[in-house]
């Protein structure tokens, strides 16, 4: 996911830049994790941006979910619902 294209999609741009680059930022740090490392780093940066004033509405959650989704198999895609899951599970 190191590749920034996805930031420039249409279905994002009602949400704020700071938050696209915070999100472009955790994914250049989550390169390479696997699923099992990945979950806790992704709870931890959810609460440091929440400590930060920055949450998410669902509506961008959706959205940016749906745009990383794109171009993904089957397989990634199915990785990407567990995870969205378990953060659901996790709050």
């Amino acid at each position: 996911m190191s590749d920034s294209s996805w930031m420039n999609n249409p279905s994002l741009k009602n949400i704020d830049p700071a938050k696209l680059q915070m999100l472009m930022s955790a994914s250049e740090q989550t390169a390479g994790k696997n699923q099992n490392e990945l979950l806790p780093f992704l709870m931890a940066a959810a609460s440091q941006s929440r400590s930060n004033g920055m949450t998410f509405s669902t509506d961008e959650t959706d959205a940016i979910i749906e745009v990383l989704k794109m171009g993904k198999s089957q397989e990634e895609i199915t990785k990407i619902e567990k995870i969205r899951m378990m953060m659901k599970f996790m709050k």
